[in-house]
């Protein structure tokens, strides 16, 4: 395309790496969210449930998940990668690298991800709880069929949320080495002075912001009338 030629010859230059940043990003976004989401609906449902008041209500358990999330929460990302090195190396065998990235992306918006699910559920109607005890649910019950279920569409408003932080955040591990966009934006774009990389990096995170949020839409409709 000669369009793209003219207006991004840096990126025609550079295909290959370009589109392997793509993948590399798409990579850390798709696996670290899984993991993300699995740490943070369970100790999500965690902190609703033992709350004061609630089905399993234990103060000792929540304060100490309470303080866990908020610490974490707390850390900013780029300080936290620092120090999940050992542990990333440990784990992985390396700190370096689009799957090392995940151990410090699922750990940074896990807890994040945890205290929305918190706050989603916490909108539920106490009287709908009230109504599955009197009907003998038990807990599991209840956690299933009235939380997760009538909490359903803002999970997925909270979920959309921490998908597009963590998008945000693989471009910030990608600038100390984890590969991506975020990596090829720095080590080219800004670093060689080839600003129509940069451009393209920026407007391809653009791009799969729009598309979770669309997705993310129909979803919230689907659920919720």
């Amino acid at each position: 395309m000669s369009w793209l030629s003219q207006y991004f010859p840096n990126v025609v230059t550079n295909q290959e790496q370009f589109v392997s940043s793509i993948w590399q990003t798409l990579y850390m976004v798709c696996f670290s969210a899984i993991l993300t989401g699995i740490i943070g609906l369970f100790f999500g449902i965690i902190l609703s449930a033992t709350e004061e008041g609630h089905i399993l209500s234990n103060q000792v358990i929540y304060q100490i998940l309470d303080k866990i999330v908020n610490i974490m929460r707390s850390i900013p990302f780029i300080i936290l990668l620092a120090l999940l090195v050992p542990f990333t190396r440990w784990l992985i065998g390396t700190s370096i690298g689009t799957t090392a990235a995940l151990v410090p992306l699922t750990l940074g918006c896990a807890p994040f991800y945890a205290r929305q699910i918190q706050n989603a559920l916490s909108q539920i109607d106490p009287g709908l709880i009230e109504a599955a005890k009197s009907m003998g649910l038990s807990n599991f019950e209840i956690i299933v069929k009235v939380y997760l279920r009538e909490g359903l569409g803002e999970i997925i408003r909270v979920s959309i949320v921490t998908l597009i932080s963590l998008i945000g955040l693989t471009a910030m591990a990608g600038a100390v080495g984890a590969g991506g966009l975020g990596d090829i934006a720095i080590t080219l774009g800004y670093n060689q002075f080839e600003n129509d990389i940069t451009l393209a990096a920026t407007l391809i995170i653009l791009v799969m912001v729009f598309i979770i949020q669309f997705i993310g839409d129909l979803l919230i409709h689907a659920v919720e009338h």
